[in-house]
């Protein structure tokens, strides 16, 4: 029988080292479309034993895999969870120590991205914007395309982009923009972590 409710809301974030964990929300929504784990893994590419345990929150997913299992499913993680009740209609403020965070990639293996949402889950229709982490060979694993446009500015670190096939170094202070329906993707090749506040619309993640 398919599940009539969300899942529990994760607990509330009492800092920032606390992980949003999608798994169950992104099983609920393959559930409530009645698609079977087969049916989504053969579209996005990956194998059935690999969607289950990223459902089941037992492994992450890369930037571009997450990005293609979203896709798939019609919806982006603000719309997996429910906006706040007490939110303020007029403006929205998201204190540092409960930015929620998302974790993709091979972390245990040190090159994994991790991601600060910066607006308010649920509350923006159009912007989506976050801190990008990339660990030291961190890399998006593949290449993203979609609709909308995105800019970002590089925080600390060294990044490789690739846009259209095209490949460019962005470092410290600099800013860069491009379309979105651009395959794009990035790794960081410099020798410390890299920080991008990196902004979309509309929402693709």
């Amino acid at each position: 029988m398919l599940p009539k409710r969300l899942p529990p809301r994760p607990p509330s974030k009492a800092n920032a080292s606390e992980n949003l964990l999608i798994g169950a929300y992104l099983k609920h929504a393959r559930l409530n479309q009645r698609r079977s784990l087969r049916e989504l893994s053969e579209e996005v590419g990956c194998s059935e034993s690999f969607l289950s345990k990223v459902e089941n929150d037992k492994i992450c997913p890369s930037l571009a895999m997450l990005h293609r299992i979203l896709s798939a499913l019609g919806t982006n993680i603000g719309k997996l969870f429910e906006a706040e009740k007490d939110a303020d209609p007029l403006v929205s403020v998201v204190r540092a120590k409960d930015r929620p965070i998302l974790k993709t990639g091979h972390l245990r293996s040190g090159s994994g991205i991790t991601l600060e949402a910066l607006v308010p889950m649920s509350s923006a229709i159009l912007l989506e914007a976050n801190i990008h982490r990339i660990s030291v060979g961190g890399s998006s694993k593949g290449l993203i395309q979609h609709q909308g446009e995105e800019m970002g500015f590089v925080l600390e670190g060294q990044v490789e982009l690739n846009v259209g096939g095209k490949k460019v170094i962005v470092n410290k202070g600099d800013t860069f923009f491009f379309r979105s329906h651009l395959k794009h993707g990035y790794r960081n090749v410099g020798k410390t972590e890299a920080q991008i506040v990196w902004v979309n619309t509309p929402q693709s993640f």
